[in-house]
């Protein structure tokens, strides 16, 4: 029992970081737990180690690690999520006529954990199950472009961590960022291509009750044979979908 006091303590730290939209300075973590200093470095650098913090060295901060969002993840996948989701997901392909999947972030990729199918629409790569670099499907992008950027540098911290699949996709943090930030401008993410020769996929992210993104939502349909009006209404639908788990996520 002599280590339930530390566990509680590094449980206080990352409920802490989980709190803030942004990585902190370790003074104001120390500050805001009543931790001394010394004790506060030695909890932040075992929870580095394992991967649920990390450093960012040119700011002096701290914000949550991998391991963290994969602890996330694993919580979203399971029934609560999917129950919640799956009305919104079968709405979504009643509107589209399209295939509708549901993702969330695992660590750079993303897994997907609903797949709605479309009446007389082809089976897709994205099966329940699979996993896919977050930075090539139009679902992880709406979800990176959510997240904190320092977050997305922690994310994806050199050229090996980018993988691309048929030779497209950002290579480069720079890239990255270029991209993430047309989302946001957009309000959705776009694919095409980029996971499947002849596809393209419209994405949004839902939000919880912090403002952070839980999933994605995303269509994929045949874009050589879809004029660009159903194209808008496909974002549109999207975008609804998203707005709709987000509340039902308790995100005001």
């Amino acid at each position: 029992m002599s280590n339930a006091p530390a566990a509680a303590q590094a449980l206080a730290v990352l409920q802490l970081l989980a709190r803030h939209a942004e990585p902190m300075p370790a003074a104001a973590i120390a500050r805001d737990l009543g931790l001394p200093r010394s004790s506060t470095y030695h909890l932040l650098n075992v929870l580095r180690d394992a991967g649920f913090v990390s450093h960012l060295g040119d700011d002096q901060r701290w914000g949550l690690g991998v391991a963290a969002f994969e602890l996330g993840s694993a919580y979203s996948r399971q029934a609560p999520l999917q129950r919640i989701s799956r009305p919104v997901l079968s709405r979504l392909v009643d509107r589209t006529t399209h295939n509708a999947h549901l993702v969330v972030l695992h660590g750079r990729d993303v897994l997907y954990v609903i797949e709605e199918r479309a009446q007389g629409r082809p089976s897709l790569v994205t099966d329940v199950g699979v996993r896919l670099p977050a930075q090539l499907t139009a679902s992880g992008l709406a979800i990176l472009a959510a997240l904190p950027p320092q977050q997305v540098r922690a994310l994806f911290a050199s050229r090996d961590d980018f993988v691309q699949r048929h030779g497209r996709g950002p290579t480069s943090l720079t890239a990255l960022r270029s991209e993430l930030s047309q989302v946001r401008t957009r309000g959705y993410a776009i694919e095409q291509d980029s996971v499947t020769p002849g596809l393209a996929s419209v994405g949004a992210a839902a939000l919880d009750h912090n403002g952070l993104p839980a999933a994605g939502i995303a269509v994929t349909y045949p874009y050589e044979r879809v004029e660009p009006d159903e194209h808008d209404q496909v974002v549109d639908a999207v975008r609804r979908a998203a707005s709709d788990l987000s509340r039902r996520l308790g995100h005001r």
